[in-house]
């Protein structure tokens, strides 16, 4: 009786609903905290890496993960979100679901493994083969790893979390560091990923209070199966979309040029990935919470747009414009040559932060439909415009990328907000003022930088620096701006203890 109760604890989400917002911005900082210390030592492993290997040796770990990257997609089959969505799950289904995650991830590292040898065939690199074959095994580690991280969330037990992802972390990077240290070249890369799963997985198990019973056929799992199978099919597309300029880098340039082209790109989504990655722990699980309340759900929405695009607008902007020194001093000279791609992919990366945010809405309200409707009606644009900018080089395939991506957000938002109380404008007014002031941060960090002309790498970002926050500090004496600055007070008032409802009410 006692085990039974238990277990029904771990599966209930009544007890969230009392502090739903408190729960919300308190485990999204703490997750962005948990995701800060994983940066500092993600970026720490980039600088050292960076100067340990070379292009190829990047370029060859990409060529599989591109390849990997789809299947990525069906590791877990949906099944998580299916997990974290419901608003009732029992005991019988979510074992149901930890055995066909398992079964999933099982024959994702087969299937992997047997392409190896066509992966080598298509790139004309005979090295792929084992680089398959030990990747693969994430595929089976992550089957078996989704349904204990799937009820940490749905729990919302974000410390729990973060110690399973920062203990992870501090194995995996020293490994790394050390591997390419004595010379073991690409192998680095690949040692990161098993290393981080492997301990994700050992300590999730430890954190949840559950374990799985034989599978049943009275499970009445079918609905969770056919959403899952939508999601996955959805988060196929979107590695597809992701994953086709690295392909198609590899098999027109070759190994060099897609070094230069991954480095780039990782070295820009790493603190976009800090970031997304607690929201989407949170917002999720609080956003499925809500689906029954549109108007609570549209303010959460906004306010957590608010959030994001005051955070990463002016992050953004800055790296744009202090693309060269901070190149330089992340990676090294030898790596300039990814100078222009960074700066191209980051003109879309406030698009790729909303688009990532109608996936998350989409998911949480059960639409899975509609949501792979939607990717299956943008992804051709995205691929023509990787297409379009090959000829062109690194440089051509992240402009044009860029370029359809952010054509395409009109349409992504107004499908996203159909039968919501979302709008356009009313996302509009909260973008307005921070792509603003981004703009006019790196006019005045560009011009700081052709005044002073500084010879010295770190005295060009620091004058950049500079120049960059002048602009908001003047921006600070528009009326405006105060006012949307004031807006974070109600989200830091979520830490206080207050007999105040924490959601106002409509």
């Amino acid at each position: 009786m006692i085990a039974q109760r238990k277990i029904l604890d771990v599966l209930s989400t009544k007890h969230l609903d009392a502090d739903l917002k408190g729960r919300s911005v308190r485990g999204g900082l703490l997750t962005v905290s948990s995701q800060g210390v994983q940066f500092v030592m993600q970026t720490a492993s980039t600088v050292v890496l960076a100067r340990l290997l070379t292009p190829a040796d990047f370029g060859l770990v990409a060529m599989v993960t591109a390849v990997t990257g789809l299947a990525a997609a069906f590791a877990d089959f949906g099944l998580s979100e299916a997990t974290i969505q419901r608003k009732e799950i029992t005991h019988n289904q979510v074992s149901a679901l930890f055995w066909l995650n398992g079964a999933i991830g099982m024959g994702l590292t087969l299937v992997t493994t047997c392409l190896g040898p066509v992966l080598a065939w298509f790139y004309r690199e005979p090295r792929l083969r084992e680089i398959a074959f030990l990747l693969s095994l994430n595929f089976l580690l992550g089957g078996l790893r989704a349904q204990p991280y799937a009820l940490l969330k749905r729990q919302m037990r974000y410390s729990a979390l973060a110690i399973c992802d920062i203990s992870a972390f501090l194995v995996a990077v020293p490994i790394a560091i050390g591997l390419a240290w004595r010379g073991g070249g690409y192998w680095a890369l690949v040692a990161t990923p098993l290393t981080t799963n492997s301990i994700q997985l050992a300590l999730s198990w430890l954190m949840v209070r559950w374990r799985p019973g034989m599978p049943r056929r009275d499970a009445s799992i079918r609905p969770m199966i056919k959403f899952g199978g939508r999601v996955a099919v959805s988060y196929l597309i979107c590695n597809l979309n992701r994953s086709a300029d690295g392909a198609l880098i590899g098999w027109y340039w070759g190994a060099g040029p897609l070094g230069l082209y991954s480095r780039a790109l990782n070295l820009l989504i790493l603190p976009l990935r800090q970031l997304s990655g607690p929201i989407s722990s949170v917002a999720i699980p609080a956003f499925s919470r809500l689906q029954g309340d549109p108007e609570r759900f549209a303010r959460y929405y906004l306010r957590a747009a608010r959030l994001i695009v005051w955070i990463c607008a002016p992050l953004y902007a800055f790296l744009f414009a202090a693309a060269g020194p901070t190149i330089a001093l992340v990676l090294g000279h030898q790596w300039r040559g990814a100078v222009p791609v960074f700066q191209f992919l980051a003109i879309s990366i406030l698009a790729e932060l909303l688009f990532q945010m109608s996936l998350w809405v989409l998911i949480s309200r059960g639409q899975s439909d509609r949501l792979l409707r939607l990717l299956l009606s943008i992804s051709p644009a995205l691929v023509v415009g990787y297409l379009v900018g090959l000829p062109q080089g690194i440089t051509g395939v992240a402009l044009c990328g860029s370029l359809a991506l952010l054509a395409l957000l009109p349409f992504i938002l107004r499908f996203t907000f159909q039968d919501t109380f979302l709008s356009l404008s009313a996302l509009g007014r909260i973008v307005v003022y921070p792509v603003f002031l981004s703009i006019a941060g790196i006019v005045s960090a560009k011009l700081a930088l052709h005044f002073f002309a500084p010879e010295r790498i770190l005295v060009q970002l620091l004058v950049e620096a500079l120049g960059f926050s002048a602009a908001y500090l003047l921006a600070a004496l528009l009326p405006q701006v105060r006012e949307e600055a004031s807006c974070f007070k109600e989200l830091l008032g979520a830490f206080g203890i207050s007999k105040k409802p924490v959601w106002p009410t409509a």
